[in-house]
């Protein structure tokens, strides 16, 4: 009997956004022409929330893999519809970021610092999922409150649907990557004149 063949893994999204919410956007690309969702389990989000220094608290419950995915596959759309009316000058209605910022209240609390001193801390009191999730919609909030809209883009390759939050000196970027998006741009630019010229 043939052995079935396995699809490739997926690589991992590209954190090319400059701000988490950006990234968080970013879970969702195009690749090869086609849509592409790098979140198909709740150990995908697990891997995803890593990468961005997100893991689960210590003694904090274990964690449920499908309310993971359902909750962060949701909390990713509210995140872009807010952002996108955003960018488009309009303002949605936030009640659906808000569940998810609602369901991990904090609580300060002054905590021994082991220098002799204190610090202020807070303690999230959400369940396990919503407590990993906390960061990432916190960082959307605050990107819908307080950032300077006309730097949040995305990329201005045809082919590509990444969002980034243009930190540059200039505020001059256009691409998720030069590396990439850039360079195909070049490319592309440079095949045209070579044509240009031999049509001369």
């Amino acid at each position: 009997m043939p052995t079935p063949v396995q699809p490739p893994p997926q690589a991992d999204p590209p954190l090319v956004g400059d701000h988490l919410a950006m990234d968080l956007l970013n879970t969702q690309a195009r690749v090869d022409g086609a849509d592409a969702d790098a979140w198909t389990s709740g150990a995908d989000v697990l891997h995803w929330l890593a990468r961005q220094g997100i893991v689960p608290a210590a003694g904090g419950g274990s964690v449920d893999e499908a309310e993971l995915l359902a909750r962060a596959v949701d909390l990713r759309a509210q995140a872009r519809r807010l952002i996108v009316a955003r960018t488009q000058g309009r303002a949605d209605d936030p009640a659906g970021l808000n569940a998810h910022l609602h369901a991990c209240p904090a609580t300060p609390s002054l905590e021994r610092d082991g220098a002799g001193g204190f610090v202020l801390v807070r303690l999230a009191r959400g369940d396990a999922v919503a407590r990993l999730l906390l960061p990432v919609a916190e960082a959307v909030a605050g990107l819908l409150a307080e950032a300077d809209f006309s730097l949040v883009r995305q990329c201005e390759h045809p082919d590509c649907v990444l969002w980034f939050f243009d930190r540059t000196k200039s505020h001059r970027r256009r691409w998720c990557s030069m590396a990439v998006c850039g360079n195909r741009h070049k490319a592309a630019r440079f095949r045209a004149s070579r044509r240009d010229g031999a049509a001369g």
